[in-house]
C-alpha cells in the first residue's frame, strides 16, 4: 500500500476533495514523519506546534474549499515572509522576526487553502547554494547525511526528497531551484522573469534577477504550484500572464530539438561523472522523439560572469545597505553577504551600465539561439553535492575556486537572461550521489518545458524510483504513518 506522505500533491488534493481523506489525516502523516525524520536533516525550521495544525487542519475540513492546496501542509521557504510565522532569512538579524503580513507568493498559497506548517531552511539571505546558516545550522541531504541539500531552496528540496511535505515554493537568482533539486533527485522549476511578480515593494524596475518558483517531485505537482503563484499584479511592472499549466503537459515531445551545451566548451568544469550521465538521458530524450544538437558555445562565458557578479554584487548592495552601515548588524552578517554588498558598493555607474549592456547582448544572442533549438540543456551543477561541513567547494573540476559562488556558474547564463528552466533529475552517479539537468527555453515557453519535463518524468521518474533511504529511530516504526 502506498503511504500518504509518498502520495503526489495532486493526489491528496483530489482524496482530499472527494472525501476518500481528510485534513486531519493529512497533517498527521506528515507531522508523524517529520517528526521522525527532520531532527536527521534540518529541512523544516520554525515548525509550528502540533495541536496547532491539527486544529488548523479540522477547520479545513469544516470550511467550503479554497483552492487546490486546501488543507496541504506546506512548509515555505525562510526568504517569504508568513504572516505571524517566524520568518529569519538566516540572518541572526532576524532571528525573533514575526511578520505582520505574507509576502505575495504566501498570499496566493494561503488563498488556494495551503496550511503553513513552518518554513525551509536555507542560507543567510539565500546568498550560496549551500542551506546552513547560523540561525538553525545545515540542512542535509537525504541521500547522504553527511552531505549538502544545495541551497538556497536546500530545505525544500531535502523536505520533498524525504516526503516531509508534498509540494514547496522556492526562489532562484543564482540555480537556487535548480541546485538543490538536482542535488536531491527532486524537480525545480525557474520561470520565465515576471512570470511570478515580486512583492510591491522597493525597486521593482532594476531588481530582475530573482525569481520565485515550484518544487515539486513531479512536474504536474510544479506546473499545478506554478498556475498558484503566477499572473500579474498591478503594483508590479514587467507582468505575464498566467495560464493552466498543467493542462498542457500532455507528454508529446517528438521532434523537439534540444541543444547540448554541456561544459560550454570547457569553461564551466564539471567533475568527473556529471557530463556522462547528462549525456545519457539526452540519448533518452532520443528515445522519446526529441532530436540531440551539439552546440558550441554561443558567447564568451567570461563576460556573461562578469556582467553576472556586477549586477549581483550592485543588488545586494542596494538591497541590505542600511543594515551593513549600522556596525552591529554588520558583525551578524556571514562573511559572503559582507563581501558582495562591499563589492557592490565600490561599483560606478559607467560598471553598472556595461555589465546590463553585456547582459542585454547576451539576452538578444539566446533569442536568436532559440531559433534553431527548442530548448538547451546543461548540468544543474559543477559539483556533486558536498560535505555538508564545508562552506563551499574550494575547486571546481580540478579548478580552484576564486570565489564563494564559482561552482554554481553553470546556471548563470539562464539567469542572466531571465528563461524558464526545469532542473530534471537524471539518476546517481557511481558515488551513490543524485544530479540534475537544466532543460531552458525562449523566455514565455514555460510550459513547454514542463512538458518536456513530464514526458521525461513518465519515462523515469527518479523520485520514486530512487527514494532515500533514511535512518529511523527505534520508536519510528510504531510511529509510521497510516498505509493506504
Amino acid at each position: 500500500m502506498t503511504e500518504i506522505t509518498d502520495l503526489s500533491a495532486l493526489d491528496l488534493s483530489g482524496r482530499i476533495a472527494d472525501g476518500r481523506l481528510d485534513a486531519v489525516t493529512v497533517m498527521t502523516a506528515f507531522l508523524d514523519r517529520i517528526a521522525a525524520l527532520n531532527p536527521h536533516l534540518n529541512a523544516i525550521v520554525s515548525l509550528r506546534p502540533r495541536d496547532e495544525l491539527l486544529d488548523q487542519a479540522r477547520q479545513a475540513d469544516r470550511t467550503p474549499r479554497k483552492g487546490w492546496l486546501h488543507g496541504l501542509p506546506i512548509a515555505v521557504k525562510d526568504l517569504a515572509a508568513v504572516k505571524g510565522l517566524r520568518t529569519t532569512w538566516g540572518s541572526p538579524i532576524f532571528a525573533d522576526h514575526v511578520p505582520a503580513a505574507d509576502d505575495l507568493v504566501v498570499a496566493r498559497m494561503r488563498a488556494a487553502g495551503a496550511i503553513f506548517i513552518g518554513k525551509s531552511n536555507t542560507p543567510e539571505w539565500g546568498l550560496g547554494s549551500h542551506s546552513v546558516n547560523a540561525v538553525f545550522g545545515a540542512t542535509r541531504n537525504p541521500y547522504d547525511l553527511g552531505r549538502s541539500a544545495g541551497g538556497s531552496s536546500g530545505g525544500a528540496a531535502a523536505a520533498l526528497a524525504a516526503r516531509l511535505v508534498p509540494v514547496a515554493d522556492g526562489s532562484d537568482m543564482m540555480g537556487s531551484l535548480r541546485n538543490p533539486a538536482a542535488f536531491c533527485n527532486v524537480y525545480g522549476f525557474r520561470p520565465s522573469w515576471g512570470l511570478v511578480p515580486g512583492d510591491p515593494v522597493g525597486d521593482s524596475f532594476v531588481t530582475t534577477l530573482t525569481t520565485a518558483g515550484p518544487m515539486a517531485r513531479s512536474p504536474r505537482d510544479l506546473a499545478h504550484l506554478l498556475t498558484t503563484l503566477a499572473g500579474p499584479h498591478p503594483a508590479v511592472p514587467f507582468g505575464r500572464e498566467s495560464r493552466d499549466f498543467g493542462a498542457a503537459l500532455d507528454g508529446d515531445v517528438a521532434g523537439t530539438r534540444i541543444g547540448w551545451l554541456g561544459d560550454w566548451g570547457g569553461a564551466y568544469p564539471c567533475e568527473d561523472g556529471i557530463l556522462s550521465l547528462c549525456e545519457a538521458a539526452l540519448a533518452r530524450f532520443e528515445d522519446l522523439g526529441c532530436r540531440i544538437v551539439r552546440l558550441p558555445p554561443p558567447f564568451p562565458a567570461e563576460r556573461l560572469w562578469h556582467s553576472w557578479t556586477t549586477l549581483r554584487a550592485f543588488l545586494n548592495a542596494g538591497a541590505r545597505r542600511a543594515l551593513y552601515d549600522d556596525p552591529d548588524k554588520r558583525a551578524l552578517m556571514k562573511p559572503e553577504a559582507r563581501w558582495e554588498i562591499e563589492q557592490g558598493l565600490a561599483l560606478s555607474a559607467a560598471q553598472i551600465h556595461e555589465a546590463s549592456t553585456i547582459r542585454s547582448e547576451w539576452y538578444r544572442r539566446a533569442a536568436r539561439l532559440f531559433e534553431d533549438v527548442d530548448a538547451v540543456a546543461l548540468p544543474s551543477a559543477q559539483v556533486w553535492p558536498f560535505p555538508v561541513d564545508w562552506r563551499w567547494p574550494e575547486t571546481v573540476g580540478g579548478r580552484p575556486a576564486d570565489t564563494y559562488h564559482r561552482w554554481m556558474e553553470i546556471v548563470v547564463p539562464v539567469s542572466l537572461a531571465g528563461l524558464p528552466c526545469l532542473s530534471v533529475p537524471v539518476g546517481f552517479g557511481g558515488n551513490d550521489l543524485p544530479m540534475g539537468m537544466q532543460l531552458a527555453g525562449s523566455t514565455g515557453s514555460d510550459a513547454a518545458i514542463l512538458n518536456l519535463g513530464q514526458a521525461w518524468h513518465v519515462a523515469t521518474d527518479w523520485p520514486a524510483r530512487r527514494k532515500p533511504r533514511l535512518p529511523l529511530p527505534p520508536h519510528a516504526e510504531a510511529d509510521a504513518p497510516r498505509q493506504l
